[in-house]
């Protein structure tokens, strides 16, 4: 059970809905996270689109305006804090309901309170929805009824694509919010701002270099998981009755060495450079080892993803027609799912395409083939092969010779397809490994065919 934290969802073992602001409740025992919450947009770090001048979101909080939210992002990015902005500097009452806990039944009541709380006193609602995508489609239409006639302001929170798991109508008297992923430099100043400020460690501790760039790379883009090992760090100075936070003292309080690795530095292009070399030499072991350094290092998942996808074509090719869509499906899951669980696609993929047969003949290919073209071998299309739909093409002899394929026997036919400057090269060279052996037979019968050289 996670903790309420500064960007995302409290506890789910908090009452199903509570009155009142949620920064009402904050103490000084209250952990970091929450202690530190944004308390209007200019404080919140990241999402420079929603925070804009004249945007949405703006209008709503600054315009006071009534109009139910979807927030939808990865966890630690704002939805929360979002919600909470929006009642406070709206002056409404704030009620959270999670779906993790409440039913049916709890929904109708928060939003018969709210409604009563409009009639008696005047006084409007933000319901806060917490992981909206595991409701039931009776527990969203529940919230249709509030929604509608405005007796609640919606700001409901889904880690997963609304157009997947929330229904339609609740989609069309929403607006929908994309969050996207904290950079690094956002979590460095979420970190900062709360050694500094008086209702986070108010300056008590100096925090080193190495310790910040440390719980920065643990965070994972996470403005909450960063606070609470920041917190852990602090917790384990004091104890310690020092005044510094180092790099030892934050990898004590997390129980995580820090991996040496830099996204924007030598460590970096190394550590990929050495797993792209490991699935291209097949050794799926030594592949996961990179690809578990990167991820602990906080490395972009979708990055690994894409180096897969042009793996699987450069140095995979036919050998295995599976590894390309392999490496897609990855990609696509990577971007659907996020972590901590895309960490067991890209092993999936990663182990896929080291085990895989290896062959480079399509990335020779399309080389050889460019480098022809770049040194002027273009030369003009051969006659029959242009086009021959418009008036006055056959006059020009344009298709007039052509042989339609499928009418020859094994559907190919003998006649000139490249210019006659490249009309004898190979480009396509096939090896024989894995299912690129039987592509090499067919295709080489196939060539004799097409160039007239049958025996």
């Amino acid at each position: 059970m996670s903790e309420p934290g500064l960007f995302d969802a409290p506890e789910a073992g908090r009452p199903a809905a509570t009155g009142g602001s949620l920064s009402d409740s904050v103490h000084v025992a209250a952990p970091l996270a929450v202690r530190m919450r944004p308390r209007d947009l200019d404080e919140l770090v990241g999402q420079p689109q929603l925070r804009a001048p004249g945007s949405p979101l703006r209008q709503l909080v600054e315009g006071d305006q009534a109009m139910s939210l979807l927030l939808w992002g990865p966890p630690g990015t704002g939805k929360t804090t979002i919600a909470s902005i929006l009642s406070r500097q709206t002056d409404r009452r704030f009620v959270e309901v999670s779906a993790v806990s409440a039913g049916v039944k709890e929904v109708r009541a928060a939003i018969d309170a709210a409604r009563a709380t409009l009639v008696g006193a005047g006084r409007e609602t933000v319901l806060f929805v917490d992981e909206v995508h595991r409701f039931s489609k009776a527990q969203q239409d529940a919230l249709l009824p509030g929604v509608e006639n405005r007796w609640v302001t919606l700001v409901a929170a889904t880690t997963e694509n609304p157009s997947f798991s929330v229904i339609s109508p609740l989609l069309s008297r929403s607006l929908l919010l994309r969050l996207e992923s904290l950079t690094d430099d956002d979590i460095r100043e979420v970190v900062e701002r709360a050694v500094a400020d008086e209702r986070g460690l108010a300056g008590r501790f100096d925090l080193d270099d190495d310790a910040r760039d440390h719980i920065v790379r643990l965070a994972g883009g996470d403005a909450r998981r960063s606070l609470t090992y920041l917190e852990a760090a602090a917790g384990a100075a004091s104890l310690a009755g020092a005044e510094r936070i180092t790099l030892e003292t934050a990898e004590t309080a997390a129980d995580q060495a820090a991996v040496r690795y830099d996204r924007d530095g030598d460590q970096h292009y190394d550590v990929i450079s050495a797993f792209i070399k490991s699935v291209r030499g097949s050794d799926a072991d030594a592949a996961v080892h990179y690809l578990a350094r990167m991820l602990e290092a906080g490395e972009d998942p979708r990055f690994i993803a894409r180096r897969l996808m042009i793996l699987a074509s450069e140095d995979i090719g036919l050998a295995d027609p599976t590894a390309l869509p392999t490496a897609v499906a990855a990609a696509q899951t990577v971007q659907l799912i996020g972590m901590p669980e895309a960490q067991l696609t890209l092993a999936h993929a990663t182990i896929a395409l080291a085990v895989a047969p290896k062959s480079n003949a399509v990335t020779t290919a399309i080389g050889a083939a460019v480098a022809d073209v770049r040194a002027g071998k273009i030369g003009t299309v051969p006659p029959h092969l242009r086009d021959a739909h418009y008036s006055g093409a056959a006059k020009l002899g344009h298709g007039t010779s052509y042989v339609y394929a499928h009418d020859e026997p094994f559907g190919v036919a003998e006649q000139q397809y490249a210019p006659d400057v490249v009309a004898d090269a190979e480009y396509y060279l096939p090896t024989e490994h894995g299912a690129e052996a039987a592509v090499k037979q067919r295709w080489e019968r196939v060539r004799r065919i097409i160039r007239g050289h049958q025996s």
